[in-house]
């Protein structure tokens, strides 16, 4: 069983200050250091209403000087919108003072609002991509090259480079990945088979069966009714938000946090669950050991004191009897 901690750094009006909700996040992500946990995962969003993180980098390198053992996975970094030499240069000081510990995750990006603030073709944005992956694997050499004219040295050279996985929406991103990247963020089953067969196509070694995947937000309470009524309006603005944004793609990309946005609704989705000490070992039981739980602490701004509840529960009460695979934490996807 992998463990997965989220943080998106969203502070609405209603929610915790975003001074007292950055703390919060290093301190959980040095508590989640301690417990086991495998992963902390880092999004990426621009404009949002809420203050979504939209530095990633910086918030790693935060999260790196209060941990030391576990991995922390940009999910996702948007790739196109960033000048490839500036980018390379802060994910390798980043992963410098993670001591290696730091995984570039991508993805190209679907809101039209966040390519224009950056003067950026949301048309581009996969060819973009490939150029900006196939520049981070020279840049890391800490050799000298030529970049489309550009004479280009990135120091301090990154010692491994962070490997980079991709994640995205559509069967033609898991392709993709299984060309240019080192591995692929699952979302759905229907997105993990796309990339195993283009793996065995290419050669390359078989990633497995598709990992099973818990909901994205999961506290833990041993009043599940009595916690949703604290949670229910972050739940429905978190969803609300995403729903906005995917409503402005140009395609189809069903985002982890969208759904209806009524809160009766919200508690009916598979994608937020509030559950019991035994009915999360009864979710893990049923994901395997090579399944994933994902624990979103301080979901769009939720009160620190209230998180911090449900992550000691899972601690005293979960994490103990929880199955885990060897290495679980040294999977990058």
């Amino acid at each position: 069983m992998q463990l997965v901690m989220v943080h998106d750094l969203s502070a609405p009006d209603f929610g915790t200050p975003p001074a007292d909700l950055y703390s919060a996040v290093l301190d959980m992500s040095a508590w989640a250091d301690e417990v086991g946990f495998d992963i902390i995962a880092l999004g990426e969003h621009h404009g949002s209403p809420d203050g979504y993180d939209p530095s990633p980098i910086v918030t790693a390198a935060a999260i790196a000087a209060r941990t030391r053992r576990i991995t922390i996975r940009t999910s996702v970094l948007l790739a196109p919108l960033y000048d490839p030499v500036k980018l390379a240069e802060d994910l390798a000081v980043a992963s410098i003072f993670s001591g290696g510990r730091l995984v570039a995750g991508m993805g190209a990006g679907y809101r039209p609002a966040e390519f224009e603030a950056f003067g950026r073709r949301l048309e581009d944005r996969w060819e973009r991509m490939a150029e900006v992956i196939a520049f981070l694997r020279r840049a890391w050499t800490g050799e000298p090259f030529d970049w489309q004219g550009r004479r280009v040295h990135i120091t301090p050279r990154p010692e491994p480079p962070p490997p980079i996985v991709l994640g995205g929406g559509f069967a033609r991103s898991a392709r993709r990945a299984a060309h240019i990247a080192d591995g692929w963020l699952p979302r759905t089953p229907d997105l993990w088979q796309p990339y195993r067969d283009e793996c065995l196509k290419l050669g390359r070694p078989d990633p497995g069966a598709y990992p099973q995947q818990g909901p994205v937000f999961l506290h833990v309470a041993h009043d599940p009714e009595q916690a949703w009524e604290a949670i229910g309006p972050h739940a429905r603005r978190m969803a609300e938000v995403y729903g906005g944004w995917q409503a402005e793609a140009p395609a189809q990309n069903d985002g982890p946090f969208a759904g209806p946005g009524v809160e009766r609704d919200i508690r009916e989705s598979p994608a937020y669950r509030v559950l019991r000490p035994d009915e999360v070992l009864e979710l893990a039981n049923t994901l395997g050991s090579d399944g994933t739980l994902y624990v979103t602490p301080l979901l769009c701004g939720l009160d620190p004191a209230l998180a911090w509840e449900s992550l000691m529960l899972l601690e005293q009460e979960v994490l103990p009897h929880l199955p885990r695979s060897p290495g679980s934490a040294d999977r990058s996807a």
